[in-house]
């Protein structure tokens, strides 16, 4: 019998996210980055910089991700499956054009892309779409890239979860439990099954950890 495994023969992985300032002279061109072409008034635009300000204007998610990049090479590595991986960025650097014309330029020809939002919304999936095609359309010799789906219900995701509240509850056993995740605008939200994979994922989250009483809120407006 025979079969085609091309859809398993790949030369990269590549590591797409959102990216994030890593210092105070960082943060309005990072912002300029997340709000082009979009209505968005100076003053607002002030008041997002100035909560950034006053954590030195670092977000920790360039180096929650270069972590994550780097534990992923090290774990391919140990199973004998050495691809090397690439780091892109939507807003900042490495930026994911950058990423996408080095890939080039070392010669991979077929790349797996991780996107590190793992729930479906505009924002959070067909966005990053758009950007990866954007960023091989404007590159010679870009890589086909294959995007993976979405992490949210994926066995790795819920596991790595209910380890992390497990460790929680042992501290504090009867305690009830909130998820938190960002917010959505509700005309985004209407398009999406954000709400509803966040609604699913707590819960399978919840039961695997044996917390009884949870609930799920959002950290923004």
């Amino acid at each position: 019998m025979q079969f085609d495994d091309a859809a398993r023969r790949y030369d990269a992985v590549l590591v797409v996210s959102f990216g994030g300032p890593e210092g105070p002279d960082d943060v309005r061109p990072f912002l300029d980055n997340v709000l082009r072409g979009l209505p968005v008034p100076e003053r607002a635009k002030a008041a997002v910089a100035a909560r950034y300000q006053r954590f030195g204007g670092v977000s920790p998610i360039s180096a929650h991700t270069r972590a994550f990049a780097q534990a992923l090479q090290a774990s391919l590595e140990a199973a004998a499956c050495p691809l090397p991986v690439y780091l892109g960025n939507r807003n900042w650097h490495p930026l994911l054009a950058d990423a996408v014309r080095r890939m080039a330029a070392d010669g991979v020809r077929r790349a797996v892309a991780f996107v590190t939002s793992v729930f479906s919304s505009y924002s959070g999936c067909r966005q990053y779409r758009e950007d990866l095609h954007r960023a091989t359309r404007e590159t010679d010799a870009a890589p086909r890239i294959d995007k993976l789906r979405q992490a949210w219900n994926h066995p790795g995701f819920i596991g790595a979860m209910t380890a992390r509240l497990r460790a929680a509850l042992r501290s504090a056993p009867d305690a009830a439990v909130l998820f938190t995740a960002h917010s959505l605008p509700l005309a985004m939200a209407a398009g999406a099954r954000y709400e509803a994979q966040l609604t699913e994922a707590c819960g399978l989250v919840a039961a695997a950890a044996g917390a009884a009483r949870w609930r799920l809120a959002y950290q923004s407006a």
